[in-house]
Order: structure tokens, then sequence, then C-alpha cells
């Protein structure tokens, strides 16, 4: 792996891991909250992680690419 991909795939691995975490938080307190607050959360989760997932393709495409800084754009 290269140098410069390593910040943004720990980046990510830590907000997945977070929103793993708080999803299964949700639906442990699932008694208390009810259930359709449990599946909102569950899916305002997921839905973060899968646009970080989505992110972070996105981030490799550009590092690869050559193009580290988007300020080249403007």
């Amino acid at each position: 792996m290269e140098k410069r991909l390593i910040a943004p795939v720990i980046i990510t691995a830590c907000i997945v891991l977070f929103c793993v975490l708080s999803a299964v938080v949700g639906l442990i307190l699932i008694d208390e909250v009810g259930l359709a607050a449990a599946a909102v959360w569950l899916v305002i989760m997921l839905a973060i992680i899968g646009i970080h997932i989505f992110i972070l393709a996105q981030r490799v495409k550009e590092i690869r690419s050559g193009e580290e800084d988007d300020l080249g754009k403007y």
C-alpha cells in the first residue's frame, strides 16, 4: 500500500468502526428507544458507512491518478 493511502484508509476504518458500534448500541437499546427509532438510527449509520466508503474510493482514485491536491482545479 502506498504511503499516501494510509491516512485516508485509517480514518475511514475508524469512522466505519464507530458507526458499526453505534448501530450495535442502537440495536441493544431497542427496548428503550423503540423499534422505529432504532431502525432510523440503523439506516443513518449504514448511510454514513456507505458515504465514507464511496469517498475513500474517490480519494484512492485521485491519489493513484497523481492528482493529490484538489486546489489545482480552481
